[in-house]
């Protein structure tokens, strides 16, 4: 067995099912929750989960293969998909690679959403290039929905997550996801690239909003000693 992560929510190991290579998923038991909710909700976010990676394999997606779950036990077991995190090859793709990778990623999650599916947490780490296609891994934050804010989001963070992990590449990156996108959706793409903009506005008002409100504290609150301070 070989440990591939441990998250908040969840432990990933690599094993062997029928001898197959596959990764193992559970999610964990929180403390302070009480045992009896947290058993329900972990066992619900599993069940989803499975639905969410049979659903997408069903539409063409290229996602794991979901080969067993145990609801009882807030597990799923996944074949392992053998390839490299596009995290990690990205910057040494050339231009080209880069422009056809992220518009099979576009033609990907423009599936989804055509289908009411919500991934949650698209970024370059949950993608394995492998075989000549990029894999959609990690649902756990996934859902369905066919709302335009909620499509809208999940694109947000994703050149959120574009922007903060790969910064040079994200104009080359980003509209070659946009054509992807549209190749799916259609002139659809124009109203959640909209939303889009305006969930950047709010997050950007916001921020402005506590940086004001951060300056004015400061400025205007006396200057206490270091005894003070530490409420000696």
């Amino acid at each position: 067995m070989e440990i591939l992560g441990i998250g908040a929510e969840a432990i990933l190991v690599k094993t062997k099912f029928y001898d197959f290579e596959v990764v193992r998923k559970t999610r964990v038991r929180k403390a302070y929750r009480d045992a009896t909710l947290d058993s329900r909700i972990r066992s619900k976010r599993t069940i989803l989960e499975a639905k969410l990676l049979a659903y997408s394999k069903c539409i063409g997606v290229p996602v794991p293969t979901v080969l067993y779950v145990d609801a009882h036990n807030a597990t799923i077991i996944i074949d392992y998909i053998k390839g490299k995190k596009l995290r990690d090859i990205l910057d040494k793709l050339p231009e080209s690679d880069l422009r056809k990778i992220f518009h099979a990623i576009g033609r990907e999650v423009g599936l989804l959403h055509k289908a009411g599916i919500v991934h949650g947490d698209l970024t370059t780490s949950n993608m394995i290039v492998s075989g000549g296609k990029v894999f959609l891994i990690d649902f756990g934050l996934g859902y369905f929905s066919k709302e335009l804010e909620d499509r809208a989001v999940d694109i947000h963070l994703f050149l959120r997550a574009l922007e903060s992990t790969h910064p040079n590449h994200v104009k080359v990156a980003f509209d070659s996801f946009v054509g992807g996108y549209r190749e799916i959706m259609g002139e659809y793409v124009d109203s959640v690239l909209n939303r889009v903009k305006e969930i950047r506005l709010r997050g950007r008002y916001v921020g402005e909003r506590r940086k004001r409100k951060y300056k004015e504290q400061s400025f205007y609150k006396p200057q206490q000693n270091c005894e003070e301070k530490v409420g000696m």
